[in-house]
């Protein structure tokens, strides 16, 4: 399998000398769908800002064999987006269009191009019909599928997914999982909803003090009542449920 992230002994610290990272090595290939847990603290969010260069640690970093520096970000960020957690980080324009089309537009697309990737972006998260809304206008749900579509549209090889269903309802988390899984290419999702991870990933990563604990097939983590316990995680019901069900059969 062809690698498209490589992680070589990443270290991060904040400016106040707090460690949250600490000899990260990881690799991530393409097409997988690949999750990032951990308690609250645990250097989640640090590691993936890392991974386009919002954060810059030291170590090593290569996005489809490119190793990041600071000359070449904005070459990595067309290679690899983030949906942030708070989908309000990511809206700023006066219309859904405008949002979706700051990224192609910002990539110097012509008009024709961009209203393509507009629609074709929307169509994926089932909201082309609110394409002219005003964004302060939608519900929570509604946002953060548009912020999906506001990464869509740059066409990214790897999309990262800080909490994707933090904040919903049962009916709009549902939905999310649904786009999330009929996404296409390779995805990384960081969440402390084990069940969402269960059911979308294919491997898994532990972490906890910015330190990698075990990396593994989902079973392999997610499955392990004592490895979940010991970093203040708890194994996902729809696991619980799945494995019952294999052994009644």
């Amino acid at each position: 399998m062809k690698k498209v992230i490589e992680i070589k002994n990443l270290n991060y610290s904040y400016q106040n000398g707090n460690f949250k990272l600490k000899d990260i090595n990881l690799d991530i290939y393409e097409n997988e769908t690949f999750g990032i847990i951990g308690p609250n603290g645990s250097g989640k969010t640090t590691l993936i800002l890392n991974l386009n260069g919002i954060l810059i640690g030291n170590g090593e970093i290569k996005i489809l064999e490119i190793k990041i520096n600071r000359k070449n970000i904005n070459e990595i960020r067309k290679k690899i987006g983030i949906v942030f957690q708070n989908p309000d980080d990511q809206l700023f324009s006066l219309t859904v269009f405008d949002d979706v089309a700051f990224g192609p537009l910002n990539l110097g697309l012509d008009k024709e191009n961009i209203i393509d990737r507009v629609n074709e972006a929307l169509k994926e998260v089932n909201m082309i019909d609110f394409i002219n809304y005003f964004p302060e206008h939608l519900s929570f749900g509604e946002k953060k599928k548009i912020s999906i579509a506001t990464v869509l549209s740059m066409k990214p090889d790897i999309m990262i997914f800080d909490e994707p269903t933090i904040g919903l309802d049962p009916h709009s988390r549902k939905n999310l999982l649904n786009i999330l899984k009929n996404l296409k290419g390779t995805k990384i999702i960081a969440s402390h909803d084990l069940d969402m991870i269960y059911e979308l990933c294919d491997r898994v990563v532990l972490i906890n003090d910015g330190k990698i604990i075990k990396i593994g097939e989902k079973n392999e983590i997610l499955l392990d009542k004592k490895l979940l316990e010991d970093n203040f995680l708890e194994v996902p019901l729809t696991a619980i449920l799945k494995k019952n069900l294999t052994n009644k059969n």
